[in-house]
């Protein structure tokens, strides 16, 4: 008996899929002086900087909002398939929540600019349980070989409200 696999077939890319992490203007705009998670004003009222999401290694669609509190609670899935999603300076961001070095939880980070003579050349998010720093758009950390997962992130048009944008969130297409 004899097992032919078909090279060109693709397994299933569900675990790849956007799903829906909320309204753009449900964001407050995150800046350098206090953590990620810290309660900011928005829309009239105090809501956390950043939203976690627990998404499906099997199927991404299937996303779940994360209390920030709960993030280490069982019943809110493994923290590594967590995402964090939040607005730094006007640009939309998700990373893995969980620290790659010291599995901490990212939202108690603190974002920077990554400045060469004046000149911001990129953002990152420094870690407090052991002051790390990772860039935020390429995942490279400061020092080792550690590297923070980084997702896409799209701003569609809202279907019912004119000039609203929802945001969308995907893993990164692995390319080969």
């Amino acid at each position: 008996m004899s097992f032919l696999v078909n090279p060109f077939t693709r397994s299933s890319r569900a675990g790849d899929a956007w799903f829906p992490a909320g309204t753009a203007s449900s964001y407050p705009n995150v800046d350098d002086s206090t953590r990620v998670a810290e309660q900011r004003k928005c829309l009239d009222k105090y809501t956390p900087g950043c939203r976690i999401f627990h998404v499906p290694r099997e199927d991404s669609s299937k996303a779940v909002e994360v209390a920030i509190d709960d993030w280490k609670d069982s019943l809110s899935g493994d923290a590594k398939d967590q995402v964090m999603v939040f607005q730094y300076k006007g640009k939309f961001v998700a990373i893995n929540h969980e620290c790659p070095h010291s599995s901490y939880p990212l939202s108690k980070g603190t974002p920077f600019d990554i400045e060469d003579f004046g000149v911001v050349l990129s953002s990152g998010i420094t870690c407090p349980q052991h002051d790390w720093s990772f860039d935020l758009h390429t995942g490279k950390s400061d020092r080792g070989s550690y590297k923070l997962l980084v997702w896409e992130i799209q701003q569609r048009p809202t279907a019912d409200r004119q000039g609203e944008t929802d945001i969308w969130v995907r893993r990164k297409q692995k390319i080969g």
